[in-house]
């Protein structure tokens, strides 16, 4: 690595530590490569940065983030709720798995984790603590289940993944469904553990029938469909994963003019809310597009992937060094930050041991999905103790078996069917 890089980097990283913006940082480490290489022409600088957002497979980010906002001005989350306290409620901890559940099938219509957290801050933490549930324990279930969200289609960090590594966004959605449900479930169980020990009550007392649970599905049974009709779409060749997301606007609308719920204003409103969205995604990748030529011009990618080679002969002591480091990124860097600057390094070195490529997505994008909820700048943890109002210290040390429970769940993601058997199945 020369010094220049080895500067450059720096730079960026003191930027990251210092808070400034994810892509000033990026672009600053970026110009100062650059400004001490004079013989590298500066026009590369703003080449590249526009040719990192030119893929026409990023279309998809605006149009499931529009989807995603338009969903919440349709009243359909309200619809959504009240079946998953159908299905939950005579569960120990009846709000909590609510909360997660929520969580997982609205995975299926925004695509952001961070969206979720928010989301679910405002509207289930009040009222978990209004039923007795602790504040912390609250806000960790709320952060926790967010989790799910990118790995339930239409997850963002999927859509950049495929993007970026050149593998199918439709076989990384089919696997993500496995890995969202397996992680939902273990998160249900962990939840209904602690709720019992702690006497967390039930939501509701009322025996489960077919007539009260038909009642709960049907306002809910529109919105369910649309994971459906983007991953059947798909799969069947009708929509390719970014026309997927134009599907999904116009479904998004459809049901918002359905239940007299959306209006033009908030259409319009919801339209400024994806352009600024985007824009904040898009900048990111942009500016990690230009640090990813840096580190492909100094051949890193090829060193790295030779120096693991020849000091790591297993592809398991590979992923343990892997995790570790990712879960260390993670806590300080943004998950799409770091996707686009380490994907292109780490990914082709998986392939070099023989891991399946969706295998290795699913591994990437859950230790970023971890790297969100640690601290000590974690975006999940902050977002929701943000507007919960928990302290950051008292969410880490009620955190703790949910960090287990991660890990454990993480390496269940390393024997392939895991990861593999639902895109066979369907492939």
């Amino acid at each position: 690595m020369s010094d220049v890089l080895m500067l450059s980097a720096i730079v960026m990283l003191v930027l990251l530590f210092l808070k400034v913006p994810v892509y000033i940082a990026v672009l600053g480490g970026s110009m100062v490569y650059f400004v001490l290489n004079p013989g590298i022409n500066a026009v590369i600088f703003a080449q590249q940065a526009i040719i990192g957002t030119e893929k026409i497979s990023l279309m998809a980010i605006p149009f499931f983030v529009c989807a995603g906002i338009f969903m919440n001005y349709t009243g359909v989350t309200k619809r959504i709720m009240d079946f998953c306290e159908v299905v939950t409620g005579r569960l120990p901890g009846g709000l909590a798995q609510v909360n997660i559940l929520l969580s997982t099938v609205m995975g299926g219509l925004s695509g952001s984790n961070i969206a979720d957290a928010a989301m679910e801050s405002k509207m289930m933490v009040p009222e978990m603590t209004r039923k007795g549930f602790s504040l912390e324990f609250s806000s960790v279930v709320t952060a926790a289940s967010s989790m799910i969200t990118p790995l339930i289609p239409p997850g963002i960090a999927m859509i950049l993944y495929g993007c970026i590594a050149n593998v199918s966004i439709g076989k990384l959605f089919i696997s993500g469904l496995g890995v969202g449900a397996l992680l939902c479930i273990t998160m249900m169980i962990l939840v209904g553990v602690i709720s019992k020990k702690r006497g967390y009550g039930i939501l509701n007392t009322e025996k489960m029938t077919g007539a009260r649970f038909w009642t709960a599905l049907k306002p809910a049974i529109l919105p369910l469909l649309l994971p459906i009709i983007i991953i059947g779409g798909i799969r069947i060749g009708i929509f390719t994963a970014t026309e997927a997301g134009a599907v999904a606007i116009i479904y998004a609308a459809f049901l918002g003019f359905l239940y007299k719920e959306m209006h033009v204003k908030d259409m319009i409103q919801g339209l400024k809310e994806t352009v600024c969205t985007t824009a904040s995604i898009m900048l990111i990748v942009s500016a990690a597009s230009v640090f990813s030529w840096i580190l492909t011009k100094e051949q890193i990618p090829q060193m790295l992937t030779q120096w693991m080679l020849v000091n790591i002969h297993s592809k398991y002591l590979f992923l343990i060094v892997v995790n570790i480091f990712l879960l260390i990124v993670g806590m300080f860097i943004e998950g799409n930050a770091s996707m686009i600057i380490l994907v292109p390094l780490l990914a082709p070195i998986a392939a070099e041991y023989g891991i399946n490529e969706i295998q290795f997505a699913m591994i990437y994008i859950f230790n970023n999905a971890i790297g969100a909820l640690s601290p000590p700048m974690g975006t999940l943890m902050f977002v929701t103790c943000s507007i919960t109002k928990c302290k950051t210290a008292a969410f880490i040390r009620e955190a703790v078996p949910f960090y287990i429970l991660l890990v454990v769940n993480l390496l269940l993601t390393w024997f392939p069917p895991f990861t593999t058997f639902l895109v066979n199945l369907f492939y």
